[in-house]
């Protein structure tokens, strides 16, 4: 299969699809849909710190040479302060409380706050979905089996994302079918970027390490620093345990597909960059 068309069906796996599935989340009772929640984020969790470790980050090294690991591995460090700072900015992804400072303690600030909230988060999902499909691109121009596990890596980690947009958008006063619309909109970015990446980066063999490295600064973040902390919510033991058999959940079903991915027999990047 032409490596375009896989990169297209990827994207829109880990973008539009992932919405989609958030969508059907949406049509649970609000208590029922509370409940499963925290158990997709907790698998989202495994599976991106698993691509990134068993994925993303040995493969990025293969690909340079030894007097460029630090280099590498500062595009990692730098990669997970931009993220942050990308947040801070753009809060691309959304509060999770009302209580947080964004929102303000004045009626008036709260009000304006979330009217505006529902459009810094289809910004912010735009690029951050952009963003995304070029790190898929970047990883299927290196080896197609790593582009399918950060495929679905991207998808773990946007549907408790987009469940959480949605809760945001119908907030700010949208209705379930424009906050669909927008949030299928934002979604669609990811196709493009892939798409983009496609040209622009197939003969440019030399940076994808350093794309590699960002996507994995991408996952190490929104794993610590986004999804990690919502856990620690809840301290008693059972909740602590399932989160816990379910992260190890996601690195186990990451890192066999991984293997599984490994056997296939497709046309790898190499032989692309010879036609």
């Amino acid at each position: 299969m032409d490596l375009l068309i896989l990169i297209i069906i990827f994207t829109a796996v880990g973008g539009i699809l992932s919405v989609l599935a958030a969508a059907v989340f949406l049509l649970l009772p609000e208590k029922q849909r509370s409940k499963v929640l925290p158990h997709g984020i907790s698998f989202a969790i495994g599976a991106l710190l698993a691509v990134a470790f068993w994925g993303l980050i040995p493969h990025a090294f293969e690909e340079v040479k030894p007097e460029q690991f630090q280099t590498l591995s500062g595009t990692i460090l730098a990669g997970i302060l931009g993220f942050f700072v990308l947040e801070k900015l753009l809060i691309w992804r959304h509060c999770h409380s009302d209580s947080c400072e964004a929102h303000g303690e004045d009626h008036q600030v709260h009000d304006h706050s979330h009217k505006s909230a529902g459009t810094l988060i289809i910004i912010g999902d735009s690029i951050h979905n952009f963003v995304d499909g070029v790190l898929i691109a970047a990883a299927f121009l290196t080896d197609v089996k790593l582009g399918i596990v950060t495929s679905l890596a991207v998808a773990a980690h946007e549907i408790p994302q987009e469940v959480g947009d949605f809760a945001i958008l119908l907030q700010s006063g949208y209705s379930k079918s424009k906050a669909l619309f927008y949030n299928v909109l934002a979604s669609f970015t990811t196709v493009i970027g892939g798409v983009l990446a496609y040209y622009s980066l197939e003969d440019l063999h030399d940076i994808l390490p350093y794309f590699l490295a960002l996507a994995s600064s991408s996952f190490i973040y929104i794993a610590v620093a986004d999804l990690i902390p919502s856990l620690h919510k809840k301290t008693d033991l059972k909740t602590s345990i399932h989160q816990i058999v379910l992260i190890l959940a996601g690195v186990l079903v990451i890192s066999v597909l991984h293997e599984v991915a490994h056997d296939i027999k497709i046309v790898e990047h190499n032989s692309y960059l010879q036609h």
